[in-house]
């Protein structure tokens, strides 16, 4: 038995709005995105991709009595906080959007989702290189926690200041600033000039950008010459700097972690504390390099870490979605993919198993059994057989020679090693022969 120091649930700062006030400011934020989205789930064809179609878009505008841009604009938010989801041409309510008016926390969790896509909501300046607008997003966590440290108004300076110290950190632990004559910054391979006179206009523009946006969204308001945090964003901040700070108190210390080790640490612990220790994982990162490192990690050899990456993955929730989707062609993937795609859009988990074919729920059984194998007990693995689709274990072993799972034959080793039926141990041994050899 380990125990683990523990600490009183901690307190939002003080002027810091109760959960319904601040659910119903979230509600606001998204109003328009809530119309389309009930208008959006009851029409047929809407639209097939990110953009509204163009004959959808002026159906929506004449119906909802709002212009093309609101419409356009409030179609990307209900999708980005997990309002809508697209299947082929068809739009379907999220489960947010059927609990919307009486959850509270399907609600803010709705609208957090919208916050961290901030940088989607707001596209970045066309002719600022990708490579500066993703330091900038990097960076924002930093101009964030200023921001709700301060309590009240920050001025731009000072902001800019801090956005700048900050990228050039990122830039001088990747070595992208290269140094030209006399010690002052030269061109980057890309022409695009580094010099400290650009360097403070590019910031300035990044900074504007990123302030836009987060306005956009409902998380800060700006005045002449400063930016102040709602209370949406202050709370929403303090959520993430907790999460970090709670992280950070865990005896592995997984906020430090990369995304194997982080997984690794979270592997024994219950539901509840893991998804804790990856939402602060995830708090300290940006959403798109999270979910980059993740799938990463999920398609490498280790079956258990493929799992607990989804895991993962299903608390990023709405962002995580078109990496999600866009794994589905990837044999080792799909099956966990599929899987967090029916949850997402609102199946219950013990019915999720539905969406898989035979020979992927075959798939996933031997990967799921090679987890066990590597990381669990010989129990577990005995007892995984029950969880088979196939009902008897001839049938399994037939289908599992089939689908071509690398894990194969050690699974199969394994498993006869460790049932204590010694006929049915036979047969398994014979069918990991037979896949080692190429025998039918």
């Amino acid at each position: 038995m380990t125990t683990r120091r523990t600490r009183p649930a901690p307190r939002p700062p003080e002027g810091t709005p109760p959960r319904t006030e601040l659910a119903r400011q979230a509600r606001t934020v998204l109003a328009d995105a809530v119309r389309i989205a009930h208008w959006a789930a009851g029409t047929p064809g809407p639209g097939t991709a990110a953009p509204l179609a163009a004959h959808a878009l002026e159906r929506a505008a004449t119906a909802l009595e709002l212009s093309p841009a609101q419409v356009r604009a409030g179609w990307d938010r209900a999708r980005l906080a997990g309002l809508i989801e697209l299947h082929g041409d068809t739009a379907r309510p999220g489960w947010r959007l059927r609990a919307w008016d009486r959850d509270d926390s399907a609600v803010l969790r709705g609208w957090v989702a919208l916050f961290d896509a901030w940088s989607l909501v707001h596209a970045a300046p066309a002719d600022i290189e990708a490579g500066a607008v993703a330091e900038a997003v990097e960076a924002v966590p930093q101009v964030l926690s200023l921001l709700q440290l301060s309590a009240g108004p920050v001025t731009v300076p000072a902001l800019l200041d801090l956005l700048g110290q900050r990228v050039a950190e990122l830039q001088e632990e990747r070595c992208e600033v290269p140094l030209g004559p006399g010690g002052t910054a030269s061109d980057t391979p890309g022409g695009t000039a580094v010099g400290p006179a650009r360097n403070a206009g590019l910031n300035a523009l990044l900074l504007d950008w990123a302030l836009e946006g987060l306005a956009a969204v409902g998380a800060l308001t700006l005045g002449r010459g400063h930016a102040t945090l709602t209370p949406l964003g202050n709370w929403a901040v303090w959520v993430k700097l907790e999460q970090i700070c709670v992280a950070a108190q865990s005896p592995a210390g997984n906020i430090e972690q990369s995304a194997g080790d982080m997984l690794l640490g979270c592997a024994r612990l219950t539901p509840g504390p893991a998804r804790d220790e990856y939402r602060a994982w995830l708090a300290a990162r940006t959403v798109g390099s999270a979910v980059a490192e993740l799938l990463a990690v999920a398609r490498g050899e280790d079956a258990l870490l493929r799992g607990l990456a989804f895991e993962a993955l299903r608390v990023v929730g709405a962002p995580a979605e078109p990496e999600v989707r866009a794994v589905l062609a990837e044999p080792s993937l799909r099956p966990y993919a599929l899987l967090w795609l029916a949850e997402y859009e609102g199946k219950d988990p013990d019915d999720a198993q539905d969406v898989l074919s035979r020979e992927e729920s075959t798939w996933l059984w031997v990967d799921t059994a090679a987890a066990v194998a590597d990381h669990g007990e010989t129990g577990l693995l005995v007892r995984h057989l029950d969880s088979a689709v196939q009902g008897t274990v001839p049938a399994l072993l037939d289908e599992v020679r089939a689908v071509g799972h690398p894990r194969t034959v050690q699974v199969l080793v394994a498993l006869a090693a460790a049932h204590p039926d010694p006929a049915l141990a036979k047969a398994v041994r014979r069918a990991a022969f037979q896949v080692h050899t190429g025998g039918a």
